[in-house]
């Protein structure tokens, strides 16, 4: 997933049980489609290069069985290891926290939710008759990327919707070349597990 053209659209498919997403660039173009496995204990995902599924460039496998704590490790299509995402456990029950980590087990980035009460809210309305069906329109959650530094980097945001099946990435400072797959597959991983919490 190299020379990105920003910004990059996540589009769930609700015509399945699979819990898949296609995500396009800019221009329309679809550069991953993304599938996670059913019924397993522990989290496996691919990451195609395009709605064919013919070609599996990347999976993403949990180094657990369900887990609040658990890290998912990115591979090749050669089965290469070459970083994680790890979701810091308590910390992401009120505000949503994860790290991205390189191959050298060094954290690079952290992926937050830009503001918590946003979540609270769509749990409160959706309980509501009537006014529930439209929470997808009304509560759309921020999450924000950012370098060891503090620097923002992309900023992740729910589109309104609703069946709440779109999120669109913005790059918003510089990006290392040699991160783009991480940073990517990281944030379609942490996507995964947070629109199945709700």
């Amino acid at each position: 997933m190299q020379n990105l053209h920003f910004p990059i659209n996540f589009r769930f498919k609700i015509s399945t049980l699979a819990n898949d997403f296609t995500a396009t660039d800019a221009r329309g173009s679809v550069i991953a489609y993304v599938r996670q496995k059913m019924f397993k204990f522990k989290e496996d995902v691919s990451v195609y290069s395009d709605e064919t599924k013919t070609k599996i460039n990347y999976t993403i496998k949990a180094d657990r069985w369900l887990d609040f704590s658990a890290a998912y490790s990115f591979s090749d299509s050669t089965g290469k290891e070459f970083g994680k995402i790890a979701r810091k456990g308590w910390r992401s029950i009120w505000n949503t926290n994860y790290e991205i980590i390189d191959q050298f087990d060094k954290k690079q980035y952290t992926i937050r939710e830009e503001n918590p009460w946003v979540k609270v809210g769509d749990a409160l309305f959706c309980e509501i008759p009537l006014l529930g069906m439209l929470t997808g329109y009304l509560f759309n959650p921020t999450y924000l990327l950012k370098d060891t530094n503090d620097k923002l980097i992309v900023k992740l945001k729910k589109k309104a919707s609703f069946f709440g099946r779109e999120f669109e990435i913005e790059k918003i400072g510089p990006m290392d070349a040699d991160d783009d797959d991480r940073i990517m597959l990281g944030l379609m991983m942490m996507i995964l597990l947070e629109r199945r919490r709700g």
